[in-house]
């Protein structure tokens, strides 16, 4: 396999895109998530905290899994032999 510094520059765009998409869309997610659990034990606070956490890191990997491909075939199409 050839990998090409287009390629992985590409994946290095896709993933600050990432990051930077991930930052206000976590905030929205959070926000609605807060409002509709309503009033809450203790307990109750710490596990939708921990479940809270657990999300947010799924949700960047992925997104940055996503973007960082994009990034890589993109940057790989448009200099394929750079």
């Amino acid at each position: 396999m050839d990998y090409s510094l287009p390629a992985w520059l590409g994946a290095l765009i896709g993933t600050v895109i990432a990051v930077a998409i991930y930052i206000p869309a976590i905030r929205a997610f959070e926000a609605r998530l807060r409002a509709q659990s309503g009033p809450q034990t203790l307990e109750q606070r710490s596990a939708f905290e921990e479940k809270l956490s657990i999300a947010r890191r799924v949700i960047l990997g992925v997104d940055i899994a996503v973007f960082a491909a994009a990034g890589y075939l993109i940057g790989n199409a448009l200099y394929p032999r750079f």
